[in-house]
């Protein structure tokens, strides 16, 4: 007697955080396997070479299971084969590829797809996105910017959450700059401010967060004001503004928050912000302080203290600065400290500041 289709799901829900159960249940009867194999398939998490090959080519020649994958994370290759020859290392590598293109092809009903490859540079393999049909909603991407990922990015008019780790603007229709490429994306994340300046402009982006490219004062400033004229033109009010440094200074970062509450149609919904160097200075402290009771909605900052000596890394210092930053603007209700790269938050529970040691801050820009 077969069970109603509810509690087969209701079973299988229950199991879900066990892949080895779900094997299992996909043995038992062919209303389990169907329940068992769209939750195995619905989110992959593809680590190494040989496990990646194997699933991208059982996905390519079985299109059922292609259909099932909603969610698919790449984190590159293995480095286990330093004895192998290059020969050899290079037909693995094409078939590796070859491998991910053809699962790719077959899985027109993905919508969340990452590529993470941490090497520190990016590979020139996005051809293997030719011909895929799928429409994301959000988009990771470790690949080199070619005229293949323009043209891909060209296709997705879902897409809404885009991280990049390179960018360009290639001479090749569709340009990045017409209104009808990604016209739904909200969140952008690359270290090239020219991505912001591209493709913020007529889009309703209300979550940014890039890089100064230039390092010379001057450049900065004009870089600064062409990336503000471009947040300005948004179809959505910017709610959350993330501008890394790669040399935080005091002064800049006042002349960043004078340009971008100079505009208080600009700075009228901004949540979050960062990330600014927290004058050591009491007079420019004051002034920081200024800028910020001009955003009306502030709810999260983020501020580098590298320069402080010492180091206002002890929970209780952080909650003074906390306190301290609320008598001007009391909107506030986390702050995270950045002191040489390490991450500290902390945030008000009531009347209270508390540090929050085991807090993620990685993505509280995209979510406050």
């Amino acid at each position: 007697m077969a069970l109603p289709p509810d509690a087969c799901s209701l079973i299988v829900k229950y199991v879900s955080d066990s892949r080895s159960t779900l094997v299992s249940l996909c043995t038992v009867s062919k209303q389990f396997k169907a329940a068992a194999e769209r939750s195995l398939y619905h989110t992959l998490h593809l680590k190494g070479h040989e496990l990646t090959i194997t699933v991208c080519e059982l996905l390519a020649r079985t299109s059922r299971l292609g259909l099932l994958v909603v969610a698919l994370s790449i984190y590159g290759q293995d480095d286990d084969s330093d004895d192998t020859s290059s020969e050899d290392s290079s037909d693995a590598s094409e078939a590796y590829w070859n491998a991910l293109a053809g699962a790719l092809r077959r899985t027109t009903r993905l919508r969340f797809l990452s590529f993470y490859f941490g090497d520190g540079g990016q590979l020139e393999k996005a051809s293997i996105l030719v011909d895929c049909t799928f429409q994301l909603r959000a988009f990771h991407c470790d690949l080199a910017w070619d005229e293949h990922l323009q043209s891909f990015l060209a296709t997705q008019s879902r897409l809404s959450d885009l991280y990049l780790a390179d960018f360009q603007s290639l001479a090749i229709t569709p340009s990045v700059t017409t209104s009808t490429f990604l016209p739904k994306l909200s969140i952008l994340e690359c270290t090239f401010s020219e991505a912001a300046v591209a493709l913020v402009p007529d889009r309703p982006v209300c979550r940014v967060k890039t890089c100064f490219t230039h390092s010379r004062l001057e450049e900065k400033r004009t870089e600064l004001q062409i990336i503000v004229a471009s947040l300005r033109q948004s179809k959505r009010r910017i709610r959350a503004l993330d501008i890394a440094d790669s040399s935080y200074d005091a002064s800049f970062s006042l002349e960043v928050l004078a340009r971008v509450t100079g505009d208080a149609t600009l700075c009228a919904e901004l949540r979050y912000i960062g990330t600014l160097v927290l004058p050591v200075d009491g007079q420019q402290r004051l002034e920081f302080y200024g800028y910020l009771m001009r955003l009306p909605q502030l709810r999260c900052i983020e501020i580098d203290v590298s320069d402080w000596d010492p180091p206002p890394t002890h929970a209780g210092a952080m909650r003074a600065l906390t306190h301290e930053m609320r008598l001007y603007c009391p909107t506030v209700a986390s702050v995270i400290f950045v002191y040489d790269f390490e991450r500290h938050l902390v945030r008000m529970e009531g009347h209270l500041a508390v540090y929050d040691e085991d807090a993620t801050t990685e993505g509280i820009w995209r979510e406050i």
